[in-house]
Order: C-alpha cells, then structure tokens, then sequence
C-alpha cells in the first residue's frame, strides 16, 4: 500500500509536469502563427528511435502521475495518449506531421491537473457554517429576549 501523498507534494508534481510539458511539446513558437513546437516532435523526426526516445519521454509524466496518487483510470488514459504519439510518430512524412499536433505531454499533464483538482474538491467537505448559525442563534437569542421584555 503506498503512503498518502500531500497537497504539496501533488502542487510540486504539477509545477514539475508543467515546466516538462512546455519544454517537451511547446517549447518554440513558430514564428507569424499561434502554433508551437516543442523537443519531442523535433527528437521524432529521427526514425523510430526518435519516437521511442519521446515515448520514454512520455513515461516520466506517467511516473510523476503514479506518484501523485493518479487512479487507474487516469493512467490508462495517460499511455492511450503516449501509445497514440507513439504508433502515429512510426508513419512516414504524416508521423511527422501528427508529432508536431499531438501534444501527449500537455494532454496527460490536463489529465493529472483535472484528476487531482477532482480528488481536492471531493476531499474537502463542506464545513459547517459556524459563523452562520451563531449569528442566527444571536439573532434569535435578541429577539427571544425583546420579546419576553415586551412582554411583561
């Protein structure tokens, strides 16, 4: 069983995935457009080794993930989109291409980022309204009283 991993440690992950992630898949802005590249899909463009060297790079947003307290769920979807980049990368000249389109670096760091503001929300539950229901037993309380003043 592996030990709970803190809010910090999950912020830090996310903080070390994001800066991964740019450098990996959006690195360089292509000049007169709004599309960046990063070094993944430049390393792709080598045949097959440079597409299994941007998979093994893959793998460590994956292992962030697992260390964070990813579910399941979220890592299956992290090497679907690692095997997508990966097989798309092998075909010839349109590999290419896709590399460059397919951020799978930037798509299972969302991924990890959305599971764990999911895991957040879920964890934190509701408080009760203290300060709400003292000032409505004071309110009542004052008014009680007035009441009972009046009253005599």
């Amino acid at each position: 069983m592996s030990t709970p991993v803190s809010q910090e440690e999950k912020q830090a992950a996310l903080a070390r995935l994001n800066r991964f992630s740019q450098m990996a898949d959006n690195a360089i802005g292509i000049p007169f457009t709004r599309f960046r590249i990063g070094l993944e899909p430049i390393i792709g463009l080598v045949p097959v080794l440079g597409d299994l060297a941007g998979l093994l790079m893959s793998c460590y947003v994956l292992l962030e993930a697992h260390r964070a307290g990813a579910s399941p769920r979220v890592k299956q979807q992290m090497v679907r989109n690692m095997l997508i980049d990966f097989f798309g990368g092998l075909v010839p000249v349109i590999g290419d291409v896709f590399d460059f389109a397919w951020k799978a670096n930037v798509r299972n760091t969302q991924l990890l980022r959305e599971h764990l503001e999911s895991e957040l929300n879920v964890q934190q539950k509701p408080r009760f309204p203290w300060m709400q229901f003292l000032v409505i037993v004071g309110t009542l309380a004052v008014f009680t009283a007035l009441v009972a003043v009046f009253a005599l």
